[in-house]
């Protein structure tokens, strides 16, 4: 059976099952047949199948019948879509830590390390540097007040 489009909500919850992880973990290694599949797994092949069936309608996998032979692989593409979704999302987060740091260290105080040749501007503040500077406790205390 052909697998469909990625789609982002599928993937995720297909992925957010610990035995699906392990059957997408052993095709990582190539295709295999749902029967030897289902060998090291502690459920039924009937249980295998209907992971199988989530994961390929999530488009993370692939299976096809030869036969009396149904054979399964990792379809990259399903991934694909999830690397995407997530690193899509990775700088705008990354953007607003930044920020938050940012207004963190100037609501205590600190001078802001800037880069070797760079003037102090917050676009330039080295951030590496606040993280070696600061203990863990310096930005535990206050935490919960940044939000």
């Amino acid at each position: 059976m052909r697998s469909k489009k990625p789609n982002i909500d599928r993937i995720f919850h297909a992925l957010g099952d610990p035995t699906r992880r392990a059957i997408l973990e052993k095709l990582s290694h190539g295709p295999i047949s749902v029967s030897r599949l289902a060998e090291p797994l502690a459920i039924t092949l009937a249980a295998v199948v209907q992971h199988l069936q989530v994961l390929e309608e999530s488009g993370l996998v692939q299976t096809e019948k030869a036969g009396r032979v149904r054979t399964c692989r990792i379809e990259p593409g399903g991934l694909s879509a999830a690397e995407q979704w997530i690193s899509d999302r990775r700088s705008m987060w990354e953007r607003r830590l930044d920020r938050l740091a940012i207004c963190w260290l100037r609501r205590n105080e600190f001078d802001l390390p800037t880069k070797p040749g760079q003037k102090k501007c917050l676009g330039c503040v080295d951030f590496a540097a606040v993280c070696t500077t600061l203990s863990r406790s310096d930005y535990e205390l206050d935490y919960g007040l940044l939000w």
